[in-house]
């Protein structure tokens, strides 16, 4: 199928977005709507901060009440929070301001070192009520499983291929074994959260941005695989948002960190998408073989997408009942498409230039072409 009906698929996206026209002004007409009772008032360490998803957990945490403190190394955006207690050091060892303090949760924004997350979590053993780990949908050994939940193995050292003691530890591993430091340390005290694809403003990967600035441009655009492909992603305020309430209702446990609660297929995603753009967009359906056969690979040349092949069938289609059930919920897609649109704008005009996901609209057109041609 080449070029799809977008009537096929408005209801699809009526559903998912609800509110197109509001552009902009959706996320301030929505949060009326979000609003959750506070919970009770915790003393939190959050262990960097000043990331991508750190600020927004920051924020969220002081707007519900929290009393916040930061360690990190004081070297990236020292300026951002004036009015949060910073202490200075360094996950590789360097952990002497944390001494003599309390707090009731740390939450650890750890990439994927698990000598890191063992120090951490040794040093403050008995000074910390609950560990908070995000780790990722990638310390999954297995996504063939549908549905995909919690329980599913994540990598050890065989799964993975890996030896013993080896520095160089792929990702997925990596991110596993923090997992099991974080929870043989704090044992039955430790929240695990696995999110997947992380999208929204403040996110420089562009892996998510890609698709609202390629749609926003118009024109023909080549759109990966079939349309019912599924789609589980999350906002980095959703997530962030939920942790802190779960700090708040002493939730313990391994969640996963995706939505929305139903996947989405491709289809409904682009043209929820399109929906909050002006664009005159078409979009071209091109198989995965043929993709494939162009060089152009999955969730890196061809962001968020990722078909349900053999061995990946649950990659994107997680039951999320425990994690609604503890309370997470999921903004519209055109809350999150407006607002990343709006952070991309934002940056300069050499960055918007260079996005660090997807491809380029001459690489585009040559894929195009060769489909279009390909009889």
């Amino acid at each position: 199928m080449n070029l799809l009906d977008r009537r096929r698929f408005l209801g699809w996206s009526a559903a998912s977005v609800g509110m197109f026209g509001l552009g902009p002004n959706l996320e301030r007409a929505t949060r009326g709507s979000r609003n959750y009772s506070r919970g009770t008032k915790r003393k939190i360490l959050i262990l960097g901060g000043t990331g991508f998803i750190g600020p927004f957990q920051v924020r969220y945490a002081l707007e519900r009440g929290h009393e916040v403190t930061l360690f990190n190394r004081g070297r990236t955006n020292r300026n951002m929070f004036p009015e949060v207690e910073t202490l200075i050091g360094d996950r590789n060892g360097q952990l002497d301001a944390l001494k003599g303090r309390n707090w009731d949760v740390v939450i650890d924004n750890s990439r994927s070192n698990p000598a890191w997350v063992r120090m951490s979590a040794e040093f403050l053993k008995d000074s910390v009520g609950r560990y908070f780990y995000v780790s990722s949908r990638s310390a999954y050994a297995d996504t063939s499983l549908v549905p995909m939940t919690a329980n599913a193995p994540t990598f050890t050292y065989e799964s993975a291929g890996i030896e013993r003691g080896s520095e160089d530890l792929p990702y997925g591993l990596a991110k596993a074994l923090s997992e099991r430091e974080a929870q043989r340390i704090f044992v039955g005290r430790t929240n695990i959260v696995r999110p997947g694809l992380i999208i929204g403003p403040g996110d420089e990967t562009d892996r998510f941005t890609y698709w609202p600035v390629r749609i926003h441009k118009g024109g023909e655009v080549l759109a990966p695989g079939d349309p019912s492909d599924p789609v589980q992603i999350i906002d980095v305020r959703d997530l962030t948002e939920w942790m802190i309430r779960m700090a708040e209702e002493d939730h313990v446990g391994v969640f996963n960190g995706v939505g929305p609660f139903n996947p989405r297929p491709m289809a409904q995603l682009l043209y929820g998408i399109r929906a909050v753009t002006a664009a005159e967009t078409t979009f071209t359906w091109v198989d995965g073989e043929f993709l494939a056969s162009m060089g152009l690979r999955s969730y890196s040349d061809l962001p968020v997408w990722r078909p349900p092949t053999e061995g990946r069938e649950g990659f994107a289609r997680f039951d999320l009942t425990p994690e609604v059930e503890a309370g997470l919920t999921f903004r519209p897609l055109a809350v999150t498409t407006a607002d990343t649109l709006e952070y991309h704008f934002s940056r300069s005009r050499e960055r918007q230039a260079q996005l660090r996901a997807g491809i380029s609209l001459e690489r585009e057109t040559e894929v195009l072409e060769a489909w279009h041609g390909r009889k």
